[in-house]
């Protein structure tokens, strides 16, 4: 038992060893997580229960701001926009990329050609790429409204019209699908050929193929693609930034580009509300988190994973 019972120890010992040495590699990571990202998390949700200007120290006003919040007609207005934008942009976004990462797969002369091409708009940074299709939205003078002049279409007031300034945005979007499409397509490639060969053989046609072998063998990629559109669409900014400058207002024509970042970054740096803005971060965390676990919920009903039965 004596002996038995020093092999433990030893056993103990190196692990406490490798326990030291791992704490020691991963050090810098934990420190930084620590101080740069749990406690300004922690800090946020303290500041968003005071009222905070910078100037002065936070004053304790409990949930006085998320009460103050649900009376504001704005915080509405920007919820109404990001929702807009999250729900009708992101699954067009989602099903174009996945229609060009067919495409892209096709086995034609070119191939590495066409992938690159379709890629490159994704390089452009986001305000340098929103300052081009604000030339080419432009009413007057736009390529896009002067192509559809070409075919008999008056097109619509793409930057000043309230109700076009979103679908403007959804419009746009289309072109910096590239990351995307491009995991669509190491997904594609993944599938095994043997499944198309045998669906070919029962005389399964190109739709069922796709429905029944393709989609099924990349849900979990779209699964992926879901959350992380879904979270980047709630903080969405830069473009809808850029387009409002358009009309030389934070919110656009109508406040109708005025999205739920972009009121947040108002309230906390043109007005130094930081405890109201702390508040709208939290609602947009647990908005988001809603969001993320009725997707969950749900994939397992269309997610198919390759040890499932």
């Amino acid at each position: 038992m004596a002996k038995v019972s020093g092999n433990a120890v030893g056993i103990r010992k190196r692990e406490r060893k490798l326990l030291v040495k791992g704490l020691l590699f991963t050090s810098p990571w934990i420190i930084g997580f620590l101080i740069f990202q749990l406690y300004p998390i922690l800090a946020s949700f303290y500041y968003s229960l005071t009222e905070y200007n910078l100037f002065k120290p936070p004053e304790w006003v409990g949930f006085g701001n998320y009460k103050d919040l649900f009376q504001d007609d704005k915080f509405y207005k920007s919820m109404y926009n990001t929702l807009y934008i999250t729900i009708v942009g992101v699954v067009p976004h989602m099903a174009y990329a996945l229609l060009m990462a067919l495409l892209l797969n096709a086995k034609v002369k070119g191939q590495s050609i066409y992938r690159t091409i379709y890629f490159l708009p994704t390089l452009v940074p986001a305000v340098a790429g929103s300052l081009l299709w604000m030339w080419l939205l432009n009413s007057q003078y736009g390529l896009i409204n002067m192509g559809l002049e070409a075919i008999g279409i008056m097109g619509p007031n793409w930057l000043v019209d309230p109700d076009w300034t979103k679908p403007s945005l959804i419009l746009m979007g289309f072109w910096g699908t590239g990351t995307i499409t491009v995991m669509y397509l190491a997904a594609l490639q993944d599938v095994p050929k043997m499944f198309y060969e045998a669906a070919e053989i029962d005389g399964a046609s190109k739709w069922r193929q796709f429905w029944t072998i393709t989609f099924p063998s990349i849900s979990p990629m779209t699964l992926f693609q879901l959350i992380m559109m879904l979270i980047s669409s709630f903080q969405y900014f830069t473009e809808g930034m850029v387009f409002a400058e358009a009309s030389q207002s934070v919110g656009g024509p109508e406040n109708s580009l005025l999205f739920y970042s972009i009121y947040l970054y108002q309230q906390a740096f043109s007005f130094l509300n930081m405890g109201y803005a702390s508040a709208m971060a939290w609602i947009l965390f647990v908005v988001v988190m809603l969001f993320s676990l009725v997707i969950f919920k749900t994939s397992a009903r269309w997610v198919y994973y390759g040890g499932d039965k």
